[in-house]
């Protein structure tokens, strides 16, 4: 065989060793190949809410690909429109003696979320933890830091008239638990502030389900008249467990029939279904509310209408 022809035969025998699969066509891929497009991540790292898109690799996979690993159900609450629209880069791996954990960014318009999601080291998808969000609107800059554990440290922070101000919660996964817990809760802001500012509160409240919904004075709901009677702002408040289950959202509610209204907005995962009757509203979480609350509670209850303040003295019902 001339030597020419054996070299030509080489090269071409490495170029196909070395094609990588493509992550981004509708066909199933190899276990091995979707894993390999993760690289191991360099730890202690921190990401933080002002470089997520830098902080993911340029491979793109594609939405069909990525739900042979992940649930569906754990990705349709992510997508506003069409999850097949998902812009989906891979972060990082880290794998330890029992798990592997893939940190992805998936994009959906302007919003892009961090989320690591664990694998048993059979590549069998356990559970995720959403990290952080490019979307907090609340003055703080949000990160993650990750150890060698690893455990997952979520910050905030910020610095206000001189004055440095963060929380930190740190989660790690629980065999025993079967999820994420929370191992590690420190703050320097003054948790035991009793003062909630009510945004919505002088706004106007004549429509049919517009008013207040307590359970308690740190537990309820404001809901006020939108801008049609098939719309209505809300400002929902919880704090339970003597601080441990704490969350606030403001939004917009849109019916759906004649007692069901969903908030739902564009690039957020959370959605959140009410229902009204008899001088209640049910509250339930339907997708990934962890951007307004804390990680260990849901926004699951029910709360029961406030009575208005009674009419003045000597005043005429028309």
């Amino acid at each position: 065989m001339p030597r020419y022809l054996f070299l030509l035969l080489m090269l071409f025998a490495l170029s196909c060793k070395n094609k990588t699969t493509s992550l981004t066509a509708n066909q199933p891929v190899k276990t091995s190949d979707f894993f390999d497009a993760f690289k191991k991540l360099r730890l202690p790292n921190i990401i933080a809410d002002t470089n997520l898109v830098k902080s993911a690799d340029t491979t793109l996979i594609s939405y069909n690909v990525f739900k042979q690993f992940i649930p569906d159900s754990a990705l349709q609450s992510l997508a506003a429109k069409k999850p097949e629209g998902l812009k989906i880069h891979p972060v990082g791996k880290i794998e330890n003696e029992n798990e592997i954990y893939l940190l992805t960014t998936i994009t959906d318009g302007k919003k892009t979320l961090l989320i690591a999601y664990l694998f048993d080291k059979n590549k069998h998808y356990l559970n995720h933890l959403l990290l952080v969000s490019n979307q907090s609107r609340d003055g703080y800059v949000h990160s993650v830091s990750i150890n060698t554990e690893p455990t997952f440290l979520i910050i905030r922070e910020k610095t206000e008239n001189n004055q440095y101000s963060y929380t930190k919660h740190g989660y790690a996964y629980s065999i025993e638990n079967k999820g994420f817990v929370e191992v590690i809760n420190d703050s320097n802001e003054d948790e035991k502030s009793n003062v909630i500012i009510n945004p919505i509160d002088t706004f106007s409240n004549k429509n049919k389900y517009s008013g207040d919904y307590v359970q308690d004075k740190k537990n309820f709901i404001s809901v006020r008249d939108g801008s049609s009677a098939n719309s209505y702002i809300f400002f929902l408040h919880v704090d339970k467990d003597d601080g441990e289950c704490k969350g606030e959202l403001k939004g917009k509610l849109t019916m759906v029939n004649e007692t069901k209204a969903v908030f739902q907005q564009n690039g957020d995962p959370c959605v959140i279904d009410f229902t009204f009757k008899s001088n209640t509203v049910m509250v339930k979480e339907r997708g990934s509310c962890g951007n307004y609350r804390g990680m260990t509670c849901m926004f699951d209850d029910n709360y029961k209408k406030k009575k208005g303040p009674p009419p003045a003295k000597g005043s005429k019902k028309n």
